[in-house]
């Protein structure tokens, strides 16, 4: 029982898989998950009854090749104000996403050597490192997709970069020209600038 104990992390979450990396038997892992009363949350992962379920990290266990994007990391890089309604990933194309968007998942797609870039590891509120695209492939992905935005949430993001010290244009033009969108963001900036 203590091996499993060593397998909750901080949040109290409980992962199949690290068990059974310690030897641990599916039965003795079955009846610790039975007797201390975790709920499964996903495929392979359990959370203490005594804790928050986060949903990120979850998304992120269920399918680790997904990118947390969009409206998501316009969240995160303070881009918009309101929290997205709905979980927000990219994955490469191909990927079959027909249970991510059966569970309510926004899901965007890309060709698979797009798919890494600008992509980094943060930490979550909740202390679990998840990806997410950096601020330069979050414009991108934003002019990529605007017809996906209302026009003042997409300006009004456009508006907060511009402004932010830690922009970085050339990485944002680089990235752009990867994803045919410079002649676009150009002209936006442009005005902004």
């Amino acid at each position: 029982m203590n091996m499993i104990q060593n397998c909750i992390d901080a949040s109290g979450v409980l992962l199949m898989k690290e068990a059974r990396k310690r030897d641990v038997t599916k039965n003795a892992f079955y009846q610790f998950v039975k007797s201390n009363q975790f709920e499964r949350i996903a495929q392979g992962v359990y959370l203490s009854p005594d804790n928050w379920e986060d949903e990120s990290f979850v998304l992120h266990l269920r399918c680790p090749q997904a990118v947390f994007s969009h409206d998501e990391a316009l969240y995160y890089h303070d881009l918009i104000d309101r929290e997205p309604l709905q979980r927000t990933v990219t994955v490469y194309s191909g990927y079959n996403t027909q249970k991510l968007t059966a569970s309510g998942i926004k899901v965007y797609t890309v060709k698979k050597e797009l798919l890494p870039i600008g992509r980094q590891i943060i930490t979550n509120t909740f202390g679990h490192k998840i990806p997410m695209y950096d601020l330069e492939r979050t414009i991108c992905d934003l002019v990529r997709s605007r017809s996906h935005f209302e026009m003042q949430d997409f300006q009004s993001a456009l508006k907060h970069y511009t402004t932010r010290k830690d922009k970085d244009l050339n990485k944002l033009m680089q990235y752009a020209k990867a994803f045919r969108v410079q002649n676009v963001l150009r002209t936006y900036l442009e005005v902004l600038l």
